[in-house]
């Protein structure tokens, strides 16, 4: 019977971080970002780029004895989007290619209740 850990996947439009947690999520087992996978800034967060980042995780974790995630997703959050960045699909398509048996998976996004104000200013982003 294999071990468990948790997998965050932080989603920007910019990045993806993948980093993989013992149950609790106090020790980190395994951690990848778009920028340790891929040379120009402006692929960080394509799809393409999260399925190298979840191959390589799902690799370092294989080889540490888990082969069962819970997956959490989180977008950018507070008073920015609070959509999970293009990769976050990808990169749980290449966990569970990557043979991972996947519990459950769970969106973390912070949303705030009436936080900071957004950037911009009063009449909004002119460009």
């Amino acid at each position: 019977m294999g071990r468990w850990g948790i997998a965050h996947i932080f989603a920007s439009f910019n990045n993806i971080i993948i980093t993989v947690t013992d149950l609790t999520g106090a020790e980190t087992i395994a951690r990848c970002s778009g920028g340790m996978v891929t040379k120009s800034a402006k692929d960080e967060g394509a799809p393409y780029t999260a399925m190298k980042v979840a191959q390589n995780v799902a690799e370092i974790i294989r080889e540490k004895g888990i082969d069962k995630v819970n997956v959490k997703i989180r977008g950018q959050g507070g008073n920015k989007g609070a959509t999970p960045g293009r990769g976050a699909q990808a990169a749980i398509r290449a966990l569970v290619r990557s043979g991972l048996r996947i519990g459950k998976i769970e969106d973390v996004t912070p949303i705030p209740h009436d936080g900071c104000r957004k950037k911009g200013g009063r009449r909004g982003r002119r460009i």
